[in-house]
């Protein structure tokens, strides 16, 4: 595991190993700060950075910025079911194909036979809802299965992940029966959502934006910072660990994407009045460079973002600390100087900052210096 002494960089690649980093298992935050703007927020724009709390965040910009957020919402893609055979199963639901079809991760102990029936809730005979499986997804990234839902009447694969389904929080927030399973399901159900969720179709937050609460928001409005929206659908390969040394050989997952013309148009307007644009989020990242790679709105996305990436839209980042050896750790070297991020992670680390989906948050400044590809 390599520590954080910064290396000079710039005469050569990167590899895999250059993006991981020492973590105290005591860092990972497994709940949410009590009050959103309450957690702490790193000022990593420069060096030294600055400790600072969240609700600071209007103070670090100006007027006329523009702030972009994702208005993904996350659904209750977690399904408990059964074979035919009674052997436990668990799914989750990537993408909704249909009503009555979705694109599945499937967790079992022996993969069922194409044509199988699986039975979930009890079953479409006891009220609940079952599924046959068709095969692979095609063209799916990673082990995505098809089903082909049987529903009551009425009934959409929407509507059974409200009523059956589980909200699926990231494996490395850990929930035990002693925690209390009532007060847990409250919680995350609130707090695992931004205050701005509005269209499902996400199994992970844009955990960035988590931090933002009512208040921080009027007084973001309050000195003229603007906001516009983007949607990304945040799929479970944001989770997906980089498995090759050359990290140019990482396949990178895709993601569903849309950007409103009202955005487009926000975008311009900041540009005109010398305002910046400032991404709440790394999804709003890969959204927003995605669309100056290829002009699309909408549509799939599997950029990746590795230093040496030319940035074309964004200027300032929002965003959480990221797990060792993750694209997303590659995404901020890229956006922030690979070296920067060292001495941020460090300071971070010693000041016991929490880190990941509910932990705490930094600002960062895109860098212009050059950096290797």
């Amino acid at each position: 595991m390599v520590g954080f002494a910064c290396l000079a960089m710039s005469e050569r690649r990167y590899t895999l190993a250059d993006f991981d980093y020492p973590l105290p298992e005591e860092l990972i935050a497994h709940h949410p700060a009590p009050v959103r703007s309450a957690s702490r927020l790193l000022d990593g724009r420069q060096w030294p950075a600055q400790d600072r709390v969240f609700h600071d965040l209007p103070a670090l910009l100006a007027p006329g910025d523009l702030l972009i957020f994702n208005d993904t919402k996350v659904v209750k893609a977690r399904i408990f079911g059964e074979k035919a055979s009674g052997g436990k199963l668990e799914i989750l639901i990537e993408r909704v194909l249909e009503d009555d079809q979705v694109a599945v991760h499937l967790r079992v102990s022996k993969k069922p036979a194409v044509g199988a029936t699986l039975h979930f809730a009890g079953g479409l005979a006891h009220g609940g809802f079952d599924a046959t499986l068709l095969g692979r997804y095609p063209g799916a990234d990673g082990p995505l299965f098809c089903l082909q839902l049987q529903l009551p009447p009425g009934e959409t694969a929407w509507s059974v992940m409200e009523r059956f389904g589980h909200l699926p929080l990231p494996p490395y927030i850990e929930r035990h029966q002693a925690d209390g399973d009532d007060a847990d399901a409250a919680e995350d159900a609130e707090r695992y959502q931004t205050v701005f969720a509005r269209k499902p179709g996400a199994v992970a937050a844009p955990t960035a934006a988590l931090h933002f609460d009512a208040a921080t928001l009027q007084a973001l409005q309050d000195k003229g910072i603007e906001r516009a929206g983007i949607t990304l659908h945040v799929g479970a390969g944001t989770f997906q660990p980089v498995k090759t040394e050359d990290i140019g050989q990482h396949r990178m997952h895709s993601e569903y994407y849309e950007i409103p013309a009202a955005t487009l148009a926000a975008i311009d307007a900041c540009r005109a009045r010398g305002g910046r644009v400032v991404a709440v989020g790394t999804t709003s990242v890969r959204t927003l460079e995605s669309w100056a790679q290829t002009g699309q709105t909408r549509g799939d996305t599997q950029i990746f973002i590795t230093p040496g990436f030319r940035f074309r839209v964004v200027d300032l980042l929002v965003t959480n600390f990221h797990l060792p050896k993750s694209t997303l750790m590659m995404l901020v070297s890229a956006f922030a100087g690979y070296d920067h991020i060292r001495r941020l992670y460090a300071h971070a680390i010693a000041g016991r900052y929490r880190f990941f989906s509910y932990g705490d948050s930094m600002l960062l400044q895109r860098t212009e210096s050059p950096q290797a590809s």
